[in-house]
């Protein structure tokens, strides 16, 4: 059960850092400069929290862009 919720952990982490990097080369693409930077802090909330996580991230950036 801890191997796998670990696992499972290391490879939503391993996916939300390309998803963070992909996005954020989307974004400044298309001129948007509101890039998550890719530390610690973010590999774990991907890890954790995986999809919404991510969210969350871009809705911080959000919010401080505004």
């Amino acid at each position: 059960m801890k191997k796998e919720w670990l696992l499972n952990t290391l490879l939503r982490s391993i996916f939300g850092v390309i998803a963070i990097y992909f996005i954020n080369a989307a974004l400044a693409s298309a001129g948007i400069s509101l890039g998550v930077g890719i530390n610690g802090a973010t590999v774990l909330t991907s890890g954790i929290l995986g999809i919404p996580g991510i969210a969350a991230l871009y809705g911080i950036g959000l919010y401080k862009f505004l």
